[in-house]
């Protein structure tokens, strides 16, 4: 069949099929794949190529196999269930590019080649890094094999995005849901391609936003989720307000509302998540988050010799009820740096300051190894999705844009060695001749900053810890001093005066592969230490929270060696996970932010040209088309285009190079335009693929009107045969029906076989349902004989099914029923009254038999006791007796004394009337002395008391029902 590129595209609630092989809908939407743009050195091209498609809801773009996805900031029917059953199994350039797309592609290299994959999210805030990465999520939970236990995995695994947003994400100046630090999970895979566990790893949490935001911007997202979904009890609990304006860490960025998003609703789905996940009451996470912002209320006053005091008992109280920390420790502690050492009142705010950062940071690594441990379970291969910050540069950058930006300069570097690795390994792998690319490298940026001794961040650890007066401006001199000359770095100091007219003395200036940054000092030292005093630790050791007993050890406290400066740490995080991608095979997203406005259809063309450069597109691009715009194999490209030759119209049965070469020839191609691989076709120029598309559509007429016309004739053909067939059945069933009361033959054969298998049939459809059902279809007269058989077998088989699946007790009270049937049906009139009643196992209780009466019969256990009433053969008195039956012999007991006993091998018959009376007599033998001969009896069960007498002495066949007078 023909393969077109389809797409389904929203516009304004219509859906537009969009055929981007038509030469008129390329002009339209450009193409999708930047590798085939002619003109693919100019990043004007580039551009207005990604504008057409932007306008056109068309939000995916190839650059080869990395995926370009511009933010459309509005929902797209495109992340539909039948949207991900339309990309699963498919060729990865078979149809529009997607996100799942590209999701399915590596899924199916991670199953065939068993090897571990990994997907590269990157781009600036509100790109739309986060949504991709929950996509992703969704098409593997949402596609692939899974049991309940997995279906849970997958639950866990969606449900760990908004909590970890709640906690690390915040309303930032370009976008509202800003991820504040870096994610890289892993997804667990089986043998079989199932999702059975996840692992991730966070990277650089911006503590300082819990203690400080910019004008706009608002702190984490929990907070305000706490104060505006938590019901009233909870915030009482807490010693909550609801407004947020109440709190000194939520309103420095005077932003307590967002327009855009629902607290409220925010909190149930955070809480929702959190139980999915596995959190329990006892985990007192929420006190946590109450605690610091309790913590930044607390205010100070300084005394007349410069010491300082807490000003606010009310909320250190409240602090220490929260953290379950003692108040005096805290009281203490915060405004001293030892137990003699007071702290100035800057000190004391950056002790509670610091405390907070410590206390909100350290709890979100709890939090993501929480996370973990609900989805620990290790799989056989996997898959990595890498969510990390992208590129920042904004009108005051500091430390966390130095050490984020430093991280795409990293991940920059990997990109394009491994682009270009994994292009050069295939032109290897084809047979290609390699041609050397020309590309940007950045390794000279990154010596600069981590360099041993002479880069940034050790110059900034060595100031750290160097004695004496230290502050940022000293660290800023001693960059310049051991810097300065170098072609990536300069300050106000070494710039020429152009330079300094727009740079700060408090700055210095990187010219990044993205372009230039000025990062102001101030900060950088805090941040950078980060340390909490000795004396809060031990403070914090002595809380009853599990978490914050967690977080803060006391091996801590005892470990004299000092930690890690906080952009070392982020420096060795980042070289592992450098590790951890080198060992997968990548797969790229690259996002983009369309406008800062946030608005759908709005198209920035500055804004967009500055992340493509930071992206690194274009270098991608020119890597790609070092040498071919388009490859493929052999069987696709053959596939597509065969109707143009017609050697290989409409198929071709030999090699496929062969036929590949056949075709290329037969096109007229040059032999500068294209080479053959060993499995793929390479084509140098775009406008060659351009041209064979272009042919192909111009042959489309004549090709739709040649399988218009076989199917046509295929049709015709096929009715024609049903007619004939058609009459030949009526021609037999006709002739067989003549012949029917005749011997089987050739004549009547079609016809008696017919009318046996319609028997059959109907039978299979009306068998009986149970054993009382007594129709049965009437068999044609060859079949009476088989009708009969089955008709039996039938029955036994109802007859078995029924008995296998009756109980023990109601087997023992049919088999009772069924003797009282043989004895009284249709000869008392109590029989219908009697039988319809279940049978007891005794109409007297235990303790209605008196103990000196059990202990008389000894090993001879009561089986059945009735009340009964006995009439003396002289003069018919009635007696009230109890009539007990054992396996042997029954005894009529008057309270305490066995009156008499009546052996059933002595007992000659029962007798009962016909009437509806209880009266029955036990015959027994006059001459036997130890009998005193016929009794006569009334009970009100006497059809049960008779029926269980009469089995258990084996005289069933001894009872005689005379008719009643």
């Amino acid at each position: 069949c023909l393969i077109f590129f389809m797409e389904e595209v929203d516009v304004e609630g219509r859906v537009r099929i969009v055929m981007e092989s038509a030469l008129t809908a390329r002009d339209r939407v450009g193409v999708q794949d930047f590798v085939l743009l002619e003109k693919y050195n100019s990043e004007a091209a580039l551009i207005e190529n990604l504008r057409r498609r932007f306008g056109e809801n068309l939000i995916y773009t190839y650059i080869g196999s990395v995926l370009v996805s511009v933010n459309p900031y509005k929902e797209l029917e495109m992340y539909s269930k039948q949207q991900m059953e339309r990309y699963r199994g498919v060729s990865f350039y078979e149809i529009s590019p997607h996100i799942y797309a590209l999701s399915d592609n590596t899924y199916r290299a991670m199953r065939t080649e068993r090897k571990d994959q990994c997907i590269m999210i990157s781009g600036e805030s509100g790109a739309g890094k986060t949504e991709a990465s929950k996509k992703i999520l969704l098409y593997y939970t949402v596609t692939c094999p899974i049991n309940e236990h997995m279906a849970t995995l997958g639950d866990r695994l969606l449900q760990s995005n908004p909590v970890l947003e709640a906690f690390g994400n915040a309303k930032t100046f370009r976008n509202d849901n800003s991820s504040r630090f870096g994610k890289y999970m892993d997804v667990q895979f089986d043998f079989r391609g199932a999702p059975v566990g996840g692992h991730i790893l966070n990277y650089l949490l911006e503590k300082s936003r819990v203690v400080h935001q910019n004008h706009g911007e608002r702190n984490f997202h929990i907070f305000y989720q706490l104060l505006d979904g938590g019901d009233d009890d909870l915030l009482t609990t807490l010693a909550l307000e609801r407004n947020p304006q109440s709190y000194n860490y939520l309103v420095k960025g005077n932003c307590p509302r967002l327009s855009s998003v629902s607290d409220k609703n925010n909190w149930k789905v955070v809480m929702k998540a959190l139980s999915v996940i596995g959190f329990t009451e006892e985990e007192k996470l929420l006190d946590i988050i109450a605690s610091v912002l309790h913590l930044g209320n607390t205010q100070f006053g300084e005394g007349e010799e410069g010491e300082t005091y807490i000003t606010t008992e009310t909320q250190i109280t409240h602090l220490a009820k929260v953290s379950t920390v003692p108040p005096v420790s805290l009281d203490v502690h915060i405004c001293k740096n030892t137990m003699i050492s007071p702290l100035n009142f800057e000190q004391a705010m950056s002790a509670r300051d610091a405390l907070a950062k410590a206390v909100y940071g350290r709890t979100f690594t709890w939090l993501v190894e929480k996370i973990n441990q609900s989805l620990a379970l290790k799989g056989c291969t996997v898959i990595g999705l890498l969510d990390i910050y992208g590129f920042e540069v904004l009108q005051h950058n500091s430390f966390e844009q130095f050490c984020i930006n430093y991280c795409n300069e990293k991940l920059q570097q990997l990109f394009i060695e491994l682009t270009l690795r994994s292009e050069q390994e295939e032109y290897e792998t084809e047979g290609i001749a390699w041609e050397t690319v020309q590309y940007i490298d950045n390794k000279i940026i990154c010596d600069l900053i981590e360099e041993k001794h002479k880069g940034i961040i050790s110059i900034l650890d060595e100031e750290c810890l160097r004695p004496g007066e230290t502050c940022d401006v000293s660290f800023l001199e001693k960059l310049e001093d051991t810097l300065g000359g170098h072609p990536h770095f300069v300050t106000h100091k070494l710039a020429n005066g152009k330079t300094r007219r727009v740079m700060s003395r408090e700055e210095f200036r990187l010219l990044h592969y993205a372009g230039e940054v000025n990062y102001n000092v101030n900060g950088f030292l805090d941040k950078n230490n980060d340390l909490l005093n000795r004396n809060l630790k031990e403070v914090m050791c002595q809380s009853d929270n599990q978490i914050l007993c967690h977080c803060f050890r006391r091996e801590e406290v005892i470990h004299q060696k000092r930690p890690e400066m906080a952009a070392t740490q982020f420096k060795n995080s980042l070289m592992k996970l450098m590790e951890i991608l080198m060992s997968k095979e990548p797969s790229y997203v690259r996002c983009i932010k369309p406008n800062d406005a946030k608005q759908p259809g709005r198209f920035d063309e500055v804004l967009v040209r500055h992340q493509v450069k930071y992206l690194g597109l274009m270098e991608n691009l020119r890597v790609r088309r070092a040498g071919f715009a388009y490859r493929r194999c052999f069987e696709a490209f053959l596939q597509r285009y065969k109707p143009l030759c017609p050697e290989t119209w409409p198929n071709w049965h030999g090699r496929l190079a062969d036929g590949v070469s056949t075709l290329v020839n037969h096109l007229g191609y040059k032999a500068e335009e294209y080479k053959l691989g060993r499995s793929k076709i390479f084509i140098r120029f775009p406008k060659t693929l351009f041209s064979t598309e272009d042919a192909l559509q111009a042959k489309k007429p004549e090709i739709v009107i040649t399988i218009q016309s076989a199917w046509r004739g295929m049709k015709a053909r096929r009715r024609a045969k049903r007619r004939r067939q058609a009459a030949e059945l009526i021609r037999k069933l006709i002739k067989g029906f003549i012949y029917r009361h005749e011997e089987y033959c050739p004549e009547n054969e079609y016809f008696l076989d017919h009318v046996r298998c319609s028997f059959l049939k109907n039978l299979r459809k009306n068998l009986p349902k149970s054993v009382l059902d007594q129709n049965w279809p009437t068999p044609p007269p060859s079949l009476v004989e088989t009708s009969d058989h089955l008709r039996r077998l039938h029955m036994r088989n109802m007859v078995m099914k029924y008995c296998r699946r009756v109980q023990p007790e109601w087997k023992k009270q049919m088999m009772q029923k069924v003797i009282a049937s043989e004895i009284f049906k249709d000869q008392k009139d109590s029989y219908p009254q009697g039988v319809g009643r279940l049978f007891l196992d005794s109409r007297l209780e235990r303790e209605q038999i008196n103990l000196k009466v059990v202990q008389t019969l000894g090993n001879d256990k009561v089986q059945y006791g009735v009340s009964v009433v006995k009439y003396d053969r002289r003069g018919f008195k009635p007696r009230p007796r109890q009539l007990l039956l054992t396996n042997t012999f029954a005894v009529l007991v008057e309270r305490t004394k066995i009156k008499q006993r009546v052996d059933y091998t002595a007992l000659r018959g029962i007798s009962v009337s016909s009437l509806s009376d209880g009266m029955f007599v036990l015959h027994m033998p006059n001459e036997d002395n130890k009998q005193k001969g016929d009794v006569v009896l009334h009970c009100d069960h006497v059809i049960e008391l008779v029926t269980k007498l009469a089995m258990m002495a084996g005289k069933v066949n001894y009872v005689n029902v005379s008719p009643g007078r």
